[in-house]
């Protein structure tokens, strides 16, 4: 256990999501200048530095992978843990250093961070030049031109309308397979441990016409995926009467009534039946019955939903303002099971140590993984974050060893859940989509399937982007092995 807990201090999934990060590739098309971009945490900030990429390529930067040789930084941040923003300090450190080497140079700070701290990033932060939050990327270069002047330039503004849905995404990093597209901004849901509301705003849908356009874009190029983004995705709901009112056109006047997510998926599914439609997050208190009939209604709509539960106490959920209790979220499972059949992929987040959490409450977590059983799951201990709802309300008042404990029995059991779920694919035939050489041996090709499960299958004749139909043969917690039967079937 102890060498668990040790570990946990390393690589808890909350860590390592909030501090995964992605950089920016070389591109070079001739522009005069050149864009780094570093962006941490959530798929929702990956989807914006390729928006912020869009925007600056318009305004002559190319990009670049080595940080020493460009004229703009940025680093686009993730607050939902103080280990995430101690790893952006850090590395505000190592850019300084460059910058004293090119006095020149431009650092800006983006997203979440950046919204949360404000100006106090332009105080404490000597080599940081520019402060621009979530809803403000359109203001880069006017920002760049003021900073450039040698002045400080900070646009932290929240809005109720930007959606950047006229704006085409610069995929960074791209596998040329999936894709990203964010079809919503902002939540409205107000769980007392959660930064986002305050720093993204409010919620507010993009219209279904610019979602359904990328989409279809974006397989014309080639890409076989997409995973449509949102803090709430069920919560989406669109309609020309009530948004962009001043921007009406022919085919928006067409739609007169009401977008639910459940339309929207219909509405990107048919694209192409052979894009593969994912989505994220759901919340329980939204997901609706037509989404999962959506769902079976169409093979390309992967069959998997990540649907964070976050405790499996009722006291706890209406502690965290999480609007259901355990009973609705296991009805809602139930449902799930039901329509969609038990071979639906279902992960979950979960929060260990939450104020107040009692050992029995803890132990109501685990009963419910059992109940669920969940594929795979975000497991981390509670970090209270400035400003949260859940800060001013409760003390934090389990200790840090209690914490990580409790942590470490959580993943232990999602481990073997993972391992049981695993093993009910084996024998089975299923559609796997390519995404490259497995990371382990260039003998062997990933993929994953419907469910969201990696799926390893032996190198061949095969391309980056081919679906293989296969059959499982063996497994581990986290990854299913198989052996190819065809390539590019008719049908998901």
């Amino acid at each position: 256990m102890n060498n668990l807990i040790k570990d946990i201090d390393i690589i808890s999934a909350e860590e390592a999501q909030a501090c995964d990060y992605k950089t920016t590739v070389d591109e070079v098309t001739g522009k005069t200048k050149k864009l780094y971009i570093e962006s941490y945490g959530c798929a929702m900030n990956f989807s914006d530095s390729e928006i912020v990429a869009s925007i600056m390529k318009e305004n002559g930067f190319d990009t670049t992978s080595d940080f020493e040789q460009a004229d703009v930084i940025f680093l686009n941040t993730c607050s939902i843990r103080e280990k995430a923003e101690q790893t952006v300090r850090k590395r505000l450190t190592v850019f300084n250093k460059a910058k004293k080497k090119k006095p020149e140079m431009t650092i800006g700070v983006l997203g979440c961070m950046a919204e949360r701290l404000k100006e106090k990033l332009l105080e404490e932060e000597k080599v940081v030049d520019i402060v621009v939050g979530p809803d403000a990327y359109r203001d880069l270069p006017n920002l760049i031109n003021i900073a450039e002047d040698g002045q400080k330039a900070v646009n932290t503004f929240l809005s109720r309308e930007e959606t950047y849905a006229d704006i085409a995404p610069v995929r960074l990093n791209s596998n040329g397979v999936s894709a990203f597209i964010s079809i919503m901004r902002g939540c409205d849901n107000m769980c007392s441990f959660c930064v986002v509301p305050f720093t993204r705003g409010r919620e507010r849908s993009r219209d279904p016409h610019s979602i359904v356009a990328e989409a279809q874009d974006l397989f014309d190029k080639g890409y076989k995926e997409v995973t449509l983004l949102g803090q709430n995705v069920d919560s989406y709901k669109w309609s020309a009467e009530e948004n962009n009112k001043a921007r009406l056109n022919k085919k928006e006047e067409e739609i007169s009534e009401v977008v639910t997510f459940a339309h929207l998926l219909e509405m990107v599914a048919k694209v192409n039946p052979m894009l593969r439609v994912r989505f994220s997050t759901s919340h329980p208190k939204d997901i609706t019955d037509d989404v999962l009939y959506t769902i079976k209604a169409y093979d390309n709509i992967c069959n998997y939903i990540h649907l964070p539960v976050q405790s499996g106490n009722s006291r706890i959920l209406e502690m965290m303002n999480r609007t259901y209790d355990r009973e609705w979220y296991l009805e809602r499972v139930a449902k799930i099971r039901e329509i969609l059949g038990e071979e639906c992929g279902i992960s979950s987040d979960m929060i260990t140590g939450f104020c107040s959490e009692t050992e029995e409450e803890h132990q109501d977590t685990l009963s419910l993984m059992d109940l669920v059983k969940y594929d795979f799951s975000y497991m981390f201990y509670y970090s209270e974050r400035p400003g949260t709802l859940a800060a001013k309300k409760f003390e934090d008042d389990i200790p840090l060893e209690i914490k990580k404990r409790r942590l470490a029995e959580v993943i232990t059991k999602q481990s073997e859940l993972s391992h049981k779920r695993n093993k009910l694919d084996i024998g089975k035939e299923q559609v796997i989509l390519l995404e490259g050489t497995s990371k382990k041996s260039q003998d062997e090709l990933k993929g994953r399937n419907s469910a969201n499960k990696v799926v390893i299958v032996p190198n061949g004749d095969y391309q980056k982007g081919d679906y293989l139909k296969v059959r499982i043969t063996d497994c581990t917690t986290a990854t299913l092995f198989g052996e190819v039967l065809e390539i590019n079937p008719a049908s998901l």
